[in-house]
């Protein structure tokens, strides 16, 4: 999920905040941003609504945030 990290970096939020916002840890983001695991639906929304994009926008379906 490469566009967490572009949206994560354009907030200027780290990280450990994201986890926290997400009730996860920093490693969870750091693995999301990687590619080596994917958040579940929950996650995804929860995501979403913070960065004020769509889903598809999030997980590289859609250009159009």
């Amino acid at each position: 999920m490469k566009r967490l990290a572009e949206l994560r970096k354009e907030k200027g939020v780290s990280q450990k905040y994201v986890g926290d916002f997400l009730g996860i840890t920093r490693q969870a983001v750091q693995h999301y941003e990687a590619g080596d695991t994917e958040p579940n639906i929950n996650k995804l929304k929860k995501m979403a609504t913070y960065f004020n994009v769509s889903i598809d926008y999030l997980v590289g379906y859609s250009d159009e945030r």
